[in-house]
């Protein structure tokens, strides 16, 4: 499906989406919880109906209502089963560790990008926890026989902090005290995030400055009453929206979440662009806009939408933590260089910076590279180009974000939908 973006004047209202990363991990402790938790504003993007089908395989029963929905888990992981994560890393990260609680085999498989995707070192760190594992280079598929014992490890933090909240969420069914110890920690903000989700659940995890994490064992979930989070990674194409096209305001965020990407507000303020706080929503209208320098390292997907705030800023914007880019749905760095390029926008990649030289925005041809932020970010910079811009294989917002057409058209977009 390709769908063609016209240059268009915002106005109005619009909801974000429930957090899939607030979700996914409130799922994992409502299957591991003996008991029905209740779960409020639930994700329906193809990542969160990933983790509702392996809940479902566990045993669990799902129980929706609306804007509610039940879950009573066993608290068991059983055997002999292949959960397929589509194309989710946060999902198979998880499932790497909490499969291993099981005592038998089981197969994480995956879709799509998720097949070309490296999951990290996990293969030596379950094995010093007691499990087998067999992979395909340290991707999809895998095959773990535990269970894991509970001991003491390290981790490498280097590319993602997804495996590590799977360890942090299994590690305190072990049978031992577990002491992880992380190497060069990142995306601190979502370990905040699971262990604060882990707190809900009834789980205690001392957390030391995030290099090191002491875990009791034998410890048990208890069902829980959770409202998730709107999305404030999705948020965030719809701040860079109202910052070049329009006067909106956007509602469901919690403005003291530990979501990492909350940190878009701090960019948003550096290039100048007027942001009004309203309770639960914001106010953002078009802004003259100046050259911002910023620091994504712990917030990587931010790259995408503060890529396009960049390309309306009068200047050379600096963007660090080009680093955590390479394995994501796409190599993001260079969807974005060469992209945005096709815009008439330069980017150079030097070292861990990206610096992107504001201009005039073409209208053109733009290809999402079956990355859905890829595709939303052409999405925005279409809003105030020159000319219309056609995002090939639009489609892929459905991982994070399956409205998201429909809701910039809501604010007065013009959207020409071409189906196969």
């Amino acid at each position: 499906m390709n769908v063609t973006i016209h240059p268009s004047k915002l106005a109005g209202i619009v909801k974000v989406p429930a957090s899939k990363s607030h979700f996914i991990r409130t799922l994992a402790a409502a299957m591991l919880a003996k008991g029905t938790s209740k779960i409020t504003n639930p994700s329906a993007c193809d990542d969160a109906k990933a983790m509702l089908a392996i809940v479902e395989q566990t045993g669990a029963t799902i129980k929706p209502d609306g804007n509610l929905l039940e879950i009573t888990g066993t608290g068991e992981i059983p055997v002999d089963k292949t959960f397929g994560c589509g194309e989710s890393a946060l999902v198979a990260r998880l499932m790497l560790a909490l499969a291993a609680l099981s005592s038998g085999k089981n197969n994480i498989e995956g879709t799509g990008t998720l097949l070309h995707r490296d999951l990290g070192d996990f293969e030596p760190v379950l094995e010093q926890l007691g499990a087998k594992c067999i992979s395909s280079s340290g991707k999809v598929p895998v095959t773990i026989k535990g269970p894991i014992a509970g001991g003491k490890i390290e981790v490498d933090g280097t590319k993602s902090s997804q495996f590590i909240s799977g360890l942090l969420m299994a590690l305190p069914l072990a049978l031992k005290k577990s002491d992880v110890k992380i190497i060069h920690p990142k995306s601190k903000p979502y370990l905040d995030l699971t262990l604060d989700t882990l707190n809900t659940f009834g789980i205690r995890i001392l957390n030391v400055n995030h290099n090191r994490f002491i875990i009791n064992p034998d410890q048990k979930y208890t069902p829980a009453e959770v409202e998730i989070e709107g999305d404030w990674s999705s948020a965030a194409f719809l701040f860079v929206a109202g910052a070049i096209a329009g006067d909106i305001r956007i509602s469901g965020l919690n403005p003291l979440s530990l979501q990492a990407d909350r940190a878009v507000i701090s960019a948003l303020e550096k290039s100048g662009a007027q942001v009004i706080q309203k309770g639960a929503g914001y106010a953002i209208s078009k802004s003259e806009l100046k050259n911002f320098r910023f620091d994504a390292t712990d917030s990587p997907d931010l790259f995408p939408p503060l890529v396009v705030l960049a390309a309306y800023c009068k200047g050379t914007s600096v963007i660090k933590g080009v680093s955590r880019l390479a394995n994501k749905e796409s190599n993001r760095a260079a969807a974005l260089k060469d992209e945005f390029g096709k815009l008439g926008i330069e980017i150079v990649i030097f070292e861990d910076e990206m610096r992107i030289t504001g201009g005039a925005v073409l209208g053109g041809e733009f290809s999402s590279r079956n990355d859905h932020r890829i595709a939303m970010a052409g999405a925005i910079a279409a809003l105030g180009a020159k000319g219309p811009v056609i995002i090939q294989n639009a489609k892929c917002i459905t991982k994070s974000w399956p409205a998201f057409y429909d809701s910039l058209k809501r604010l007065g977009t013009k959207i020409d939908v071409e189906n196969p």
